[in-house]
């Protein structure tokens, strides 16, 4: 049995679904968002609640595509109500970031520029040296924070880099001489 997957996913005013045979649209005052659903896995309505089922487990895997279906159902219906948010930082000496249109421009310690194209349906916001990455579809908002933070990984010795605003970077000493006495 799955744990999440028993939940019962509770849709808020404004937030209305319809569920076709593999697909569950959510729409709501953000936009829509349209879920795939594994097979085997049975989705139904019952007035403001989604339910998901698997008729008989028969194995473990099953009971996985269970929990999963209903996590990708709620973060759906989370999603088009508040929608998701990374935050992104750049540390270092002349690094900088700007946003030129649908484009952020980085500025990270390589000999020229680098430019990153902002997905559809993602908006970034650029204050200071802090990158906000916004937008419904929580799996896109976390691959694109990822792609932006792998332009310039932190670097363990100086911290410099792009990191996202919780992380902590660990920090190593660097090298030591010895014998150099004054």
């Amino acid at each position: 049995m799955s744990r999440v997957g028993k939940q019962p996913i509770e849709l808020p005013d404004g937030v209305t679904s319809t569920i076709d045979s593999a697909v569950v649209k959510v729409l709501g005052p953000k936009g829509e968002l349209n879920v795939a659903i594994p097979p085997k896995v049975k989705v139904e309505q019952k007035d403001k609640e989604i339910h998901v089922s698997v008729p008989k487990p028969e194995d473990s895997r099953q009971a996985a595509f269970w929990g999963l279906a209903r996590s990708l159902i709620s973060n759906a219906v989370l999603g088009v109500t508040e929608g998701f948010e990374k935050k992104l930082e750049i540390n270092g000496v002349g690094y900088k970031v700007k946003l030129e249109g649908k484009k952020l421009v980085l500025n990270v310690g390589y000999s020229h520029a680098v430019e990153f194209d902002v997905p559809e349906g993602i908006e970034a916001k650029v204050e200071g040296n802090a990158i906000t990455i916004n937008g419904i579809d929580k799996q896109l908002v976390g691959e694109t924070a990822a792609n932006i933070r792998k332009i310039r990984k932190p670097e363990p010795y100086k911290g410099k880099g792009i990191k996202y605003s919780d992380e902590q970077i660990r920090r190593k000493v660097g090298k030591v001489v010895k014998g150099t006495e004054a």
